[in-house]
């Protein structure tokens, strides 16, 4: 993580694109973005299943249409999440203003920590699904490997929401370091 001034003395710089690739937390937020892809994606390809006798698919978890619902509704909403934060991302160099940048790193850190809990919600109702599942509703295994992808990678999403939450408190420090700071050498532009 880049140290130095926050606020005024470097806002208004020109965006650069390599400086924001090679942060922590964004890296942790388009790895979680694609988890995200996987997880709705593999439920809604290869999710619900048909069967000759019954006219309607199922959801291949234990036919509980919920399971299904839930890992598509998650991971959607997740996807999107992260493209809010990643524009954010882009955005907080811009941010002139302590109290500002603070409010943005505290909703990173509420949000973070919202979407880890979720996550973890998911995998376990995914997974307890999955196990109780019963062999004659899928007699050909179709769909199994997308189904134990969606429940790997809403396990893979609670370690990177933390680890972005924990990115978040981080900066949130930092950055009520900054105001200390500033509040003490008025005079000074950065430590």
């Amino acid at each position: 993580m880049e140290g130095g001034a926050y606020g005024a003395g470097k806002a208004g710089g020109a965006f650069d694109p390599y400086t924001l690739l090679r942060q922590p937390h964004t890296i942790l937020r388009v790895v979680s973005w694609v988890f995200s892809i996987v997880v709705f994606g593999s439920i809604v390809n290869e999710g619900y299943l048909n069967n000759a006798k019954e006219e309607e698919e199922f959801c291949i978890y234990n036919r509980n249409p919920n399971a299904c619902s839930y890992g598509v509704t998650v991971g959607v909403l997740a996807f999107l999440t992260c493209l809010l934060y990643l524009a954010l991302d882009v955005y907080f160099p811009q941010i002139s203003s302590v109290k500002d940048r603070k409010k943005a790193v505290l909703s990173d850190i509420g949000v973070s920590a919202f979407w880890a809990f979720f996550w973890f919600v998911g995998f376990c109702f995914l997974a307890n699904q999955w196990q109780v599942s019963k062999p004659q509703d899928n007699p050909l295994n179709e769909g199994t490997d997308a189904a134990r992808a969606a429940i790997t990678f809403s396990f893979f999403s609670i370690f990177t929401w933390s680890l972005t939450a924990a990115l978040a408190v981080r900066r949130f420090q930092d950055l009520s370091f900054q105001e200390e700071y500033n509040s003490l050498f008025p005079d000074s532009a950065q430590p």
